[in-house]
């Protein structure tokens, strides 16, 4: 109940149910998959209290949220009647390029199971913890419960990302997880203990015993556990074979004929043909990036580190994680994600050094929660709620991350594990032998990160201690004062209706009349027109039509509201005549608006026309009482 208006509000501003394909959520997003991105007024959902901010990239509308992502996603699900993600067949609209095509993919596939991977991932790690500091023996019960509890996800994968991917291709979820289960089914991987009937490409990097054969045709027992690409890969092909196959069995028979055929061509295939291609390329892959990291660990770590929180505003990263989780599962080890593993504690150490020198409480205050997130390795408050807006201090942070990752890159730290986050990341970093410099030189690159990054923002981080933004839309609008304090001098804002002129004292409702939202006038218009009072863009335009925001050529910010309360009208007798993000000049025509129809609705036509990025003394306003379309309306000074 907590969340409902805001799920209302959100699936009313990407617009609408009828615009979403999917959605799910990661650690502090919701994904969408938009039928048209054109129709989602971002700018709206930006300025939501509880929206930290929107990003487009990978195929997703991507709406930042924050910690309590799991409660809102519940909220925006029910209120939308969503079923969750999409299969590919269902998908509309523009796919995007090849590359936005499979980060969507990859990250529908895993963001299902991320919580537990993570989960799992930390018991793992402080289990190999407890063994190392002598507290448990890794012949104890303690330790083989834990070890079962920790590593069951990852033993068993297969499974789990059967679910999720065929579920992602269009196919029959449980079909899935019954291929995933055939992979790493026990008794094939015992068959392996004897003696191989003969080899297959004997004197080559492929070299594959044969242990059985499929009506004569030869298997390569691959092992399966904890692999990420072949089930990726039978489950794309199960949902084509079920797809096909639905398309000509008897719907009387469907029910288990369908499920019946598809087990036997796909895993029969999955065996023979796709288990060890894909096996086999899932390890070039990993030699691949262990060969492109070993030409130079430390330039891998600085371009990696420094570069990890920008790939992640943009919800990239994804294409990296199944690489690091193939890179364990193939190896025993991965390179990829180490040297990232600085950034989120050089986030924190600008945080930090932004929460002692600041004077603005707000922005103090905002600090905290947003520096004790990114303790545990949830970094997107910090980073859009304060480092991004106030541009030093992120830019600081990734020249600490850049800094922490050539430490890691230079001690040639791997990880073990792919787990935790923040602090719960440490143990992944503790190799089965026990302790020793892979989990020294990860604790040197975050001590590393954070120093250099808390430093650096406390001499150069440009923080002014009267006044900082607090938010990203906050940041902008604290821009847009800048430049206003150059650029708006004698700018003339003219009146958008023909009406009568009122204080806005005299609008019924508080936060117009107590310029919460502004400083300006309010119109009580004589006709159903309004025109554009300055020249600019359409910052904003509400989906009923009834307000619309302007940013000037100049770089002020205009809010225009037709009436009180006209939300209600859900757009009816509003007409708009142009769309967000278009160029207007001065006078053109906006919006047009049935008087008569929404007085009988019994709503005020009073419209407030504030400016939302200057102070009440920076307006001199008019003395007529009554204006036509082109007058004077007010001067912004400064």
């Amino acid at each position: 109940m907590k969340y409902e208006q805001l799920a209302r509000d959100i699936i009313a501003n990407v617009g609408g149910k009828e615009n979403v394909s999917s959605v799910v959520h990661c650690i502090t997003r919701l994904r969408f998959k938009l039928k048209d991105e054109s129709k989602a007024n971002t700018e709206v959902l930006k300025n939501m209290d509880e929206v930290v901010t929107v990003m487009k990239s990978g195929g997703q509308y991507q709406v930042v949220i924050g910690n309590q992502v799991p409660d809102v996603y519940k909220a925006v699900v029910a209120e939308g009647g969503f079923q969750g993600q999409p299969t590919v067949e269902e998908e509309e609209g523009p796919k995007g390029s090849l590359f936005s095509r499979f980060i969507d993919i990859i990250s529908s596939i895993f963001t299902p199971v991320l919580g537990v991977l993570a989960a799992s991932g930390m018991i793992k790690g402080f289990n190999a913890l407890f063994v190392a500091l002598g507290w448990i023996e890794n012949t104890s019960g303690t330790y083989q419960i834990l070890n079962a509890t920790g590593d069951a996800l990852f033993y068993f994968l297969p499974i789990f990302l059967g679910y999720t991917a065929i579920k992602k291709f269009g196919g029959t979820p449980f079909l899935g997880m019954a291929i995933g289960a055939a992979l790493v089914y026990p008794a094939l991987s015992t068959l392996t203990a004897g003696k191989p009937l003969y080899t297959l490409f004997e004197g080559t990097m492929f070299a594959s015993p044969i242990f059985i054969t499929f009506l004569g045709i030869p298997v390569i027992l691959m092992s399966y556990s904890s692999s990420v690409v072949p089930i990726i890969l039978a489950t794309f092909f199960a949902a084509k074979v079920e797809k096909w196959l639905r398309t000509f069995i008897p719907d009387v028979i469907k029910t288990f004929v369908v499920p019946l055929f598809t087990l036997l061509i796909v895993i029969p295939v999955t065996f023979m043909v796709i288990g060890p291609l894909a096996t086999w390329a899932s390890s070039l892959l990993g030699q691949g990036s262990l060969f492109i990291y070993n030409l130079s660990p430390v330039i891998a770590g600085i371009l990696l580190g420094g570069l990890w929180q920008v790939i992640v505003i943009f919800g990239l990263h994804w294409g990296l994680i199944p690489i690091a989780i193939n890179n364990v599962a193939t190896m025993g080890y991965d390179t990829i994600l180490a040297p990232v593993f600085a950034a989120s504690f050089a986030q924190i150490g600008a945080v930090l050094a932004i929460m002692i020198k600041t004077k603005n409480q707000k922005l103090k205050t905002l600090s905290i929660p947003a520096f004790i997130s990114g303790i545990f390795g949830v970094t997107e408050p910090a980073i859009y709620g304060i480092t991004l807006p106030l541009k030093k201090p992120f830019i600081i942070s990734c020249i600490g991350a850049a800094i922490g990752g050539a430490v890691a890159g230079f001690t040639n730290v791997k990880g073990f594990i792919v787990g935790g986050l923040g602090i719960f990341g440490i143990p992944s970093y503790i190799s089965p032998d026990g302790l020793g410099m892979d989990l020294w030189g990860a604790l040197i690159s975050i001590v590393v990160g954070f120093i250099v990054a808390f430093v650096l923002t406390m001499l150069f981080g440009g923080i002014n201690k009267a006044q900082q933004p607090s938010s990203l839309s906050e940041g902008i609008t604290a821009a847009s004062v800048e430049i206003a304090a150059t650029k708006h001098q004698g700018e003339e804002v003219v009146s958008p209706l023909n009406g009568e002129v009122l204080d806005l004292s005299q609008v019924k409702d508080a936060a117009f009349s107590t310029g919460a939202l502004g400083y300006g006038v309010a119109i009580e218009p004589f006709e159903g027109k309004l025109v554009a009072p300055v020249s600019g863009t359409v910052s904003a335009l509400f989906p009923t039509n009834h307000a619309i925001g302007i940013t000037s050529d100049s770089g002020a910010d205009l809010l225009i509201h037709i009436g009180m309360d006209t939300v209600q009208l859900e757009g009816k007798y509003f007409t708009a005549h142009i769309a967000q993000g278009d160029h207007v000049e001065k006078g053109q025509l906006l919006i047009e608006f049935d008087m008569d129809q929404i007085k009988k609705a019994g709503k005020s036509l009073t419209t407030p026309i504030v400016v939302t990025n200057h102070k009440e003394q920076d307006l001199k306003l008019t003395n007529q009482k009554l204006v036509k379309t082109g007058d004077q309306l007010f001067e912004l000074v400064h």
